[in-house]
């Protein structure tokens, strides 16, 4: 396998690229303060995106690359003297560098992600120094043509201490025209002296109607977006990936599993266990382990602020005041979930059989229950 064959860790399966991603819905707060930055001329050379996975920053920040190298530069003015102020971040989709940016031609951005292992089988499992040294190349041979650079980092988080070193260097120091764009799921796991040298944009989780229109946008249309909108925590990349796995449906079955508690369905069990046997469900296996990571959580939430809404689940509102109907019930699922997720956490790291692991997760619940 060539490095050009390995998916690339910037894009979730089954949606668009988000250089691709015409529109960012749900976030016009954060697209107003870095508007407001601009046109103030504040126009900070680093930026951190920050909010929780999938919910739109590499979307906007391939929207804000677009604009900066699709705005006039300072000092060239022209025969009718400075341009209006922008009142948005949209751009001419007609435009020659949005055009070559659809194209991943354009000369102006660049793209820190992570690149292959040193098999080149596989990508590796964090942004490496090498990368951080083709973006210097990038910057050197770019100085000569001049205007704006962009550069995105997706995702910060995920540099090794190496890397952040070398990028901390470019941020200390940075280029003339540059306007570094750093994409970061987990800031706290950042350098602090990488944090306290860019200006923080927060985006939000996105509402069942933003999260349908999103979901319409990528093409991946559901059902039940406020279902969605709650299994996925307002992610629209979580709420694509349940799409492309039916995790409606597998909630859906888990709820009716723990319907019954303290009694327990063995056959619906015993099939829901035997459904991520095997290499081929380890996507099913993955889903599964979360699906009930969530149940615990949403369970425990319950016998302190009263059941969910709205359901993720028919029926779920019901079963879970049922089970988890005051703070102590609560406290005991909490203690749960965290046992549990720990224990999933393990078994899933030394490749413990998956259909025994859930097996054992039904019937820990199911004692929980009873007690």
């Amino acid at each position: 396998m060539s490095a050009a064959d390995l998916p690339d860790p910037t894009q979730v399966e089954g949606a668009p690229h988000p250089r691709d991603t015409a529109r960012l819905i749900g976030q016009t707060r954060a697209e107003a303060d870095f508007l407001e930055a601009f046109n103030t001329g504040r126009l900070h050379h680093g930026w951190m995106l920050t909010g929780p996975r999938g919910v739109g920053k590499a979307t906007l920040a391939w929207r804000i690359a677009r604009f900066l190298l699709t705005r006039p530069t300072p000092g060239s003015a022209g025969l009718f003297g400075a341009p209006p102020a922008p009142h948005s971040l949209d751009t001419d989709p007609d435009h020659p560098v949005v055009r070559r940016i659809h194209a991943g031609s354009e000369p102006g951005v660049f793209l820190l992600k992570r690149g292959p292992n040193d098999k080149e089988t596989a990508l590796s499992a964090d942004i490496r120094i090498d990368e951080v040294r083709k973006l210097k190349s990038f910057l050197h041979l770019s100085s000569a043509e001049g205007g704006r650079r962009v550069v995105i980092v997706d995702a910060a988080d995920e540099m090794n201490i190496q890397a952040a070193n070398a990028l901390l260097k470019l941020l200390e120091e940075p280029p003339g025209g540059v306007t570094f764009l750093l994409i970061a799921h987990q800031p706290a796991r950042l350098l602090p002296t990488i944090r306290s040298r860019c200006r923080e944009l927060r985006l939000a989780t996105l509402g069942p109607q933003d999260m349908a229109a999103a979901l319409a946008q990528a093409g991946a249309a559901a059902e039940d977006p406020a279902a969605l909108a709650a299994l996925s925590g307002g992610s629209v990349g979580e709420a694509i990936r349940l799409t492309n796995l039916d995790g409606l449906r597998s909630y859906a079955a888990l709820v009716a599993l723990y319907a019954r508690l303290p009694q327990m369905d063995r056959i619906a069990a015993l099939s829901l266990a035997e459904s991520v046997a095997g290499k081929a469900n380890e996507a099913r296996f993955d889903l599964m382990l979360g699906l009930s990571d969530l149940f615990l959580a949403r369970l425990a939430r319950t016998g302190v602020a009263g059941p969910p809404t709205p359901e993720a689940a028919p029926g779920e509102a019901a079963v879970m005041a049922r089970l988890s109907p005051d703070p102590a019930a609560a406290l005991k699922w909490a203690a749960l979930h965290q046992s549990l997720g720990a224990r999933a956490r393990h078994g899933r790291a030394v490749n413990l059989d998956p259909a025994a692991l859930v097996m054992d997760m039904v019937l820990e619940i199911t004692a929980a229950a009873s007690g």
